[in-house]
């Protein structure tokens, strides 16, 4: 969950031989969000300029330039240009012409009505259009990519606030006028999953579904809306695909990680070790059932006081506290560790810290931030009041009131670990997703190969006769 996630977002990154992706590496409402829809719009291009294979450099180290791909020949060119004018006829044969279909039009094709389904025939593994939709509490997120040589390239994306999960904590149902919100949203995930010819598809929707009343119900409308078959994950799976996306950012030269996501409804923690050039294993993790929203919405998140803030934390760190003594009295946290958050309280305070004019996911993404410059953003923040969080590039209208409470859940966790740095993802399930997809395919490729070349044949058995 991203800075950028938790932003507006209009146009989606565009022209998918500009755009690569970082790592296993983001909405508007209405009126005021202006600005920050440009940040949205800016946040989706730069998913065009990062690497699959890893993070970035830090940011202080290379802010500006990301990453790019290695010199292409040109008959290779001519080779991708004609594999994506092939793409993009069967993307378009049987499909509608217009983008401005409404939320409210019956789905003509099931988008994933399993995770990882077929949706237009078996191409080559290779040849796969992977999508990975997060429905969240606040947010509904899009990722379209193809597999590369190092991970993938990113070639369409696209974030709405939609704030699903507004008033749950009071009420325990989805309103009508949040479900309304995020299928419009999904309803635009549709149509740019079918003019990109989507092959392999998973759709998840987090917190707030999993506790609603009606969250059931919703997922069958959405289905019958709009053709995405959402999967209501758990907790435990939200956790793993969060670590998935983000796990090229451990640091090699620590033990282990405290890798954490701060979502509108929920927050994952993970205490993870990894050996270099070993996969991280999650020797512990929890789900604790608050977020943003549901802590903004507990406490008040308009004008935040100093009282109302340590109030805020004391609560987060309550909930802290039994993870907290499992993981000192089973693991050894002895100092050789360091914190990595995925969120878009973490990229906030980033961008704020870094004094960015305008959000940009290049300088956010993998740079580390000291212990002591998280809580001079901290304090900055809290002496502004609402508007003035509305009007920085890096909070903006849509996440004013929310913010602060994020704030108080990434202060709670920094008492409990306090680790001298942290680590910043603007990274996370999507990416999680598209990287568990194309796992399965290149298992399907592997089982295929060995049946391919099967067993030797063996010599017919001859009966031998009895004297």
């Amino acid at each position: 969950m991203c800075a950028s996630d938790e932003a507006t977002s209009g146009k989606a990154a565009s022209g998918e031989a500009a755009s690569t992706t970082g790592m296993q590496s983001q909405q508007t409402g209405s009126g005021s969000g202006g600005a920050l829809q440009q940040r949205a719009d800016k946040t989706d291009q730069a998913h065009g300029s990062a690497s699959a294979a890893g993070g970035p450099a830090p940011a202080e180290q290379d802010p500006a330039s990301g990453w790019t791909d290695p010199p292409v020949s040109r008959s290779k060119k001519r080779r991708q240009r004609r594999r994506r004018k092939r793409a993009d006829v069967r993307a378009g044969q049987g499909l509608p012409q217009s983008a401005n279909e409404t939320p409210t039009q019956k789905a003509t094709q099931p988008l994933g009505r399993h995770a990882g389904a077929d949706m237009h025939g078996a191409p080559k593994a290779n040849n796969h259009v992977y999508a990975a939709i997060d429905l969240g509490t606040n947010n509904c997120r899009l990722l379209i990519a193809r597999r590369s040589h190092d991970g993938f390239r990113v070639i369409d994306a696209y974030s709405r606030i939609v704030r699903l999960g507004e008033g749950l904590a009071h009420t325990g149902r989805l309103s009508d006028e949040a479900m309304d919100r995020a299928l419009a949203a999904l309803a635009v995930c549709a149509d740019k999953m079918k003019r990109r010819g989507v092959t392999r598809v998973r759709s998840i929707a987090t917190e707030a579904c999993r506790t609603a009343e009606n969250g059931a119900a919703f997922v069958t409308r959405v289905f019958e809306q709009t053709g995405i078959d959402l999967n209501i994950v758990s907790t435990e799976d939200e956790a793993n695909l969060a670590l998935s996306g983000c796990s090229p950012l451990l640091d090699p030269e620590h033990e282990a990680a405290l890798v954490f996501d701060i979502g509108g409804g929920s927050t994952e923690l993970m205490w993870v070790s990894h050996d270099e050039g070993a996969k991280p294993v999650i020797r512990d993790w929890t789900s604790l059932p608050c977020g943003v929203v549901t802590l903004a919405e507990t406490y008040g998140g308009a004008e935040v006081s100093n009282d109302l803030f340590e109030q805020m934390v004391g609560d987060v760190t309550a909930r802290l506290k039994p993870f907290l003594d499992r993981v000192s009295a089973n693991q050894d946290t002895g100092g050789h560790y360091h914190l990595l958050g995925t969120s878009g309280t973490v990229t906030t305070i980033a961008g704020v810290h870094l004094g960015l004019k305008r959000y940009d996911r290049a300088k956010v993404d993998g740079v580390w931030v000291r212990r002591q410059d998280v809580a001079q953003v901290t304090n900055a923040l809290l002496e502004m009041n609402l508007a003035e969080r509305a009007a920085h590039p890096c909070v903006g209208q849509e996440r004013a009131d929310l913010v602060l409470a994020g704030c108080a859940i990434l202060e709670a966790i920094s008492r409990a670990w306090p680790s001298d740095r942290l680590r910043v993802a603007d990274r996370g399930l999507r990416e999680g997703i598209l990287f568990s997809l194309m796992k399965a395919d290149e298992g399907r490729s592997r089982r295929r190969r060995r049946r391919r070349r099967g067993k030797p044949k063996q010599p017919p058995t001859q009966a031998v006769s009895q004297s």
